[in-house]
């Protein structure tokens, strides 16, 4: 297999032309080529400027999972560092993870920083929303979103081998007219549910208004564990 590094987007097109597979990390896909045969080109973005970005308003897809620090919101570098072994954070990337990955436990916190992704096809790039990314898996280059007023993180505790554990991502943002809008997204099992409400300094019309998106049809349990991460998010934004 020939591993081709582009350092510049033009180069990407190129390589995607000519058949090579992206890949990131290849922690998911490894196991996959050894049983099934390893394709004759693969193409790694971690040459890439775009795609190695790290800042308060955007991520690179080739950044590795260990490299995201507090440039980023709190939910997405907590939600980083929850994510599989130091082994595994220092070889997965952000695009694995959200494009490649069936947990994709980085999505609920891009949801709740309304982030977009630029993905790039043979015509060259464009932005894109997240459900489109995770039901076309086109190549993404990076996220990027809403500086938020202040976000949150919750993972539950999961057994190796067992359902993947709850995920709640929160995140208040400040709107144009000066008001501020709470958005929630919510992984149970393997499903990601999100919703967002405006967000005032009644945590519980914050909360009542929540169950009137997709989210009120969680079960109890986890309604209760939403409901106790919003009220701290809320609590954190002085709204």
């Amino acid at each position: 297999m020939m591993l081709r590094l582009p350092t510049s987007l033009s180069e990407a097109r190129q390589c995607l032309a000519e058949g090579a597979v992206p890949v990131g990390g290849a922690t998911l896909v490894w196991a996959q080529w050894q049983r099934d045969g390893f394709p004759e080109q693969a193409m790694s973005l971690r040459r890439l400027p775009e795609a190695t970005v790290v800042g308060a308003e955007t991520l690179g897809a080739a950044v590795l999972l260990h490299q995201i620090d507090d440039r980023v919101p709190e939910v997405l570098r907590r939600a980083a560092a929850s994510i599989g072994t130091g082994a595994v954070r220092r070889a997965a990337t952000v695009g694995g993870n959200i494009v490649g990955s069936t947990l994709r436990c980085l999505l609920p916190p891009a949801l709740v920083l309304d982030a977009k992704a630029t993905v790039m096809d043979d015509d060259g790039t464009y932005e894109a929303e997240l459900a489109e990314v995770v039901a076309k898996r086109p190549l993404m280059l990076a996220i990027h979103w809403r500086r938020p007023v202040v976000s949150g993180y919750h993972k539950a505790p999961g057994e190796v081998g067992g359902p993947p554990p709850l995920v709640v991502a929160t995140a208040v943002h400040a709107e144009e007219d000066g008001g501020r809008r709470l958005f929630t997204a919510v992984r149970d099992g393997d499903e990601v549910l999100s919703g967002s409400v405006s967000a005032t300094a009644d945590t519980h019309r914050v909360l009542d208004a929540l169950e009137g998106t997709a989210l009120g049809g969680l079960p109890g349990r986890t309604r209760d564990v939403v409901r106790r991460e919003v009220a701290d998010v809320v609590g954190r934004a002085g709204t």
